[in-house]
């Protein structure tokens, strides 16, 4: 069974760091993408980053290219989101899942990649940026 967990988060100050990690516990990284998604209260679910460990690529939503860099390490299987330069608006409810992407202008729309069953999303780790 895919099990995704992501830990790491914690309270930090407008423009600190925090790195992020998700164990992907049976994920097929073989044949499909894994990335990060947020959910702030009385909003939906974000993606925000999606990397392809087989195609060697990764992917940025808008709201955090240039601070965000993501990782993976599929024989471990581990992935990892580095965030820099925090924002206030970053504060969320932090996710991994399975992922696809869509072009837009010089960035991507992140999906949750509905094809597999990775489970519930768990409780995800939570990440506060204060002003």
């Amino acid at each position: 069974d895919v099990q995704l967990q992501a830990s790491g988060g914690g309270s930090v100050q407008t423009g600190g760091s925090l790195r992020l990690s998700c164990a992907a516990y049976g994920f097929p990284f073989d044949s499909y993408a894994v990335g990060w998604f947020r959910q702030a209260p009385g909003q939906e679910r974000e993606g925000i980053s999606c990397i392809s460990s087989s195609e060697g690529t990764s992917y940025y939503a808008e709201s955090v290219k240039g601070r965000f860099t993501i990782s993976s390490d599929s024989a471990k299987k581990m992935v990892y989101l580095q965030m820099n330069n925090l924002q206030p608006e970053d504060t969320a409810v932090y996710y991994c899942g399975a992922c696809f992407v869509q072009a837009s202008g010089d960035s991507y729309v992140v999906y949750v990649d509905n094809r597999i069953d990775f489970g519930d999303w768990g409780q995800g780790t939570l990440v506060t940026v204060s002003s």
